[in-house]
């Protein structure tokens, strides 16, 4: 059987070559072991043809190269062999960088990772001038730095300050950025990319190098001035021990600078041990994680053009502007002309901030309009419902509307609290109903959990899951219980701070020890957040179907009319969207304070795969992540138990239901939970 073949040659007029990668069977180019081997045997045989210049560029329709294969890194077992696959890439684009001839990287779509590195080591780069184009080293979001040169090629080139910002923040650049920046040296159309980058290999215009005042930083005395500031701004946003590549890479830059070859194996050293951290396997996971949820759904059977939303709230009007947003049809139903005029003044805001220019933010506010009277129901592919949490109302709002949906149209309930059995009862066709809960706010948040009645037909719920990949969000399938999977989980966590809090242990104390752990705020603030009228009556819903009991602090705040940040006053008074807060608290914090707000989401997790609520760990550690922010480098709550120990985990709740009582029993699935 003949090998796959990654890269092929291709000969041009004028004695110019191109180096054309197209991986094989899939859309995207990925830098694997197998393209790295391959890349080497490929600049041979330029080697021998000496042409007078190389055009590097992809076979691929979306774009130049994704990085590396990502999948490799889940099977090093140590940093010697993280090192031996950094080194072998390193190898690879220093033989490309010194080549004897001029070559161009041609880049449209994207160049992210290691295909960004790959473009570094070329003479010049050229990139198409759209809104598609996207150069990134993104590398920290999965704990680690760029390994094949990045972090050297990118300082010697644009600069220690605009290297760090590509770098540090993970986002890319595009084509505006890149070529003010210098990471690109032209631009030009799709139709004109070649041309260019022939124009480029023969003008052959001096190399970019860094701005001055970055190689005056790039000495000794000043980095180690510059690193020391870099540190404490990182140190400021988040902790070394959860995410280290960061500093890192500021480590690297600080001890070599741009000098090489030292500083190409101080790169592949460090970037070995980061590999085989915690904190990078379990951000990678949930990387593949991601990529498991946006393949699910299939083929949908509709076409999705129209949506119809029903209740012109926060949540609906977040849904329409973000369908708008996507090319969607939308018709937006509200009887309250204030709550209408609302929603559309919320829904502009929200698309000139999303749009690339004024026209198309124009364009998509013209897709959206109000619907008093609900007429568009009848033409829509889908119908969601957001209006409050009342059985009663939204059953009469269904029993309305049934009769005018076309066949085939998707009836969703964005409900938060109540079972799709429940909402489907007086349904004259109750298998047609599907949940659809989008987080708040509904514009930001990545997931939404497609919630399966009894009776929901699996294609209803397989259309709701595209129906979330078309608005770009990660749908998670799951079964219709009491709090679905988020909130089952989440609500324990928020309830055991709002008891430590009845105890006299002060809000700032308990974020305090949340944020630490690395959740993104702590549970009281996260409770203001999300309104506290939305905790007691989400959390009421789970303390009755498992005889638990709302804290009462809850309860009297909402009896005050305090509902958190969207009243001003909850268990913090709000000023400009923030929380007015005490000194830091944390040093006095109980010693079992963390376990107290932490293990009962991992019991809660376990309940919740034991009954069947969801498929699997991973998708439950998935979607906690990606609704709550669950500390993403510790992978999830399952994840998290399995690398604190299943048995010390069981233990240890044991030990706080004999000091706080029941609601920490182990769940009896503990002892058959494996990871």
């Amino acid at each position: 059987m003949l090998a796959d073949v990654y890269w092929r040659i291709e000969h041009d007029e004028g004695r110019i070559d191109h180096l054309v990668f197209d991986t094989p069977g899939a859309s995207v180019n990925v830098l694997s072991r197998p393209a790295i081997a391959e890349l080497g045997a490929r600049l041979d045989e330029l080697m021998a043809n000496r042409p007078v210049g190389l055009i590097v560029r992809s076979a691929k329709k979306s774009g130049f190269i994704a990085g590396a294969d990502i999948k490799e890194f889940t099977a090093i077992r140590d940093p010697a062999e993280g090192i031996e696959l950094v080194r072998a890439g390193q190898i690879a684009l220093q033989r490309l960088e010194d080549l004897p001839f001029p070559t161009v990287a041609a880049i449209h779509g994207f160049a992210l990772g290691g295909g960004l590195e790959l473009a570094l080591a070329c003479t010049y780069r050229i990139g198409t001038p759209d809104g598609r184009l996207a150069l990134g080293l993104p590398e920290v979001r999965l704990g680690i730095h760029p390994g094949f040169g990045g972090t050297v090629r990118s300082v010697r080139l644009i600069g220690v300050r605009a290297a760090m910002q590509l770098m540090l923040q993970g986002k890319p650049f595009g084509a505006e950025r890149a070529l003010s920046a210098g990471l690109i040296d032209r631009t030009a159309g799709s139709e004109q990319l070649l041309a260019g980058a022939k124009e480029l290999l023969m003008g052959r215009p001096p190399r970019r190098s860094s701005p001055v005042l970055d190689k005056l930083l790039g000495r000794r005395p000043m980095r180690s001035l510059l690193a020391s500031r870099l540190r404490s701004s990182l140190v400021a946003k988040i902790d070394p021990s959860h995410y280290p590549a960061p500093f890192a890479i500021v480590e690297l830059w600080r001890r070599h600078g741009a000098a090489v070859p030292g500083a190409y194996l101080a790169e592949a050293h460090s970037l070995g041990e980061l590999m085989c951290s915690t904190s990078s396997r379990n951000l990678v996971r949930m990387f593949l994680l991601q990529d498991r949820l946006k393949g699910l759904g299939g083929k949908p059977k509709v076409d999705f053009k129209h949506l119809h939303v029903i209740g012109a709230g926060l949540m609906g009007a977040d849904i329409a502007a973000l369908a708008a947003s996507r090319g969607l049809k939308v018709t937006l139903q509200e009887h309250k002309a204030a709550s209408l005029d609302a929603a559309l003044a919320r829904a502009r805001a929200f698309l000139d901030k999303r749009s690339a220019t004024a026209e198309a933010a124009a364009e998509a506010m013209t897709r959206l309009r109000a619907d008093v009277g609900g007429a568009g129901a009848a033409d829509a592919d889908v119908v969601i419902e957001a209006i409050p949490e009342d059985l009663d109302a939204k059953r009469a709002l269904y029993a309305d509307i049934e009769t005018r949906l076309k066949p085939g149209a998707l009836l969703a309930s964005n409900t938060s609290s109540l079972t799709i059995e429940t909402l489907a009862a007086k349904l004259a066709d109750p298998t047609r109903l599907v949940g659809m809960h989008f987080f708040n706010p509904a514009t930001q948040m990545q997931l939404v959990e497609i919630v399966q009645g009894e009776r929901t037909q699996p294609q209803i719920a397989l259309n709701a899951m595209a129906f979330a990949r078309k608005l770009d969000k990660l749908p998670l399938p799951c079964r219709s219980a009491p709090g679905f999977v988020v909130n089952r989980v989440l609500l324990p966590y928020i309830n055991e701070a709002l008891f430590a809090c009845e105890e006299g242990i002060p809000p700032d104390t308990i974020d305090a020890v949340g944020t630490a752990f690395g959740m993104p705020v702590g549970p009281i603030e996260l409770a203001d957040r999300i309104g506290l009228d939305v905790a007691l009556q989400v959390g009421g819903v789970i303390a009755r179907a498992f005889g638990r009991r709302v804290p009462a602090n809850l309860a009297r705040l909402v009896d005050q009319g305090k509902f958190g940040r969207k009243s001003g006053q909850g268990f913090y008074s709000w000023r400009n969207d923030k929380p007015l807060r005490l000194a830091n608290a944390m040093p006095g914090s109980p010693p079992d304070l963390e376990d107290r707000l932490i293990l009962p989401m991992l019991n809660a997790a376990a309940a919740v795969l034991r009954e069947g609520i969801v498929a699997d760990a991973e998708l439950l550690d998935a979607g906690v992540v990606f609704a709550t922010g669950f500390a993403p480098f510790r992978g999830g709550p399952l994840r998290y138990a399995a690398d604190r120990g299943i048995d010390g985990v069981r233990r240890r709740l044991a030990q706080l239901a004999e000091i706080y009582g029941t609601r920490f029993a182990p769940d009896p699935y503990w002892h058959t939970l494996a990871m």
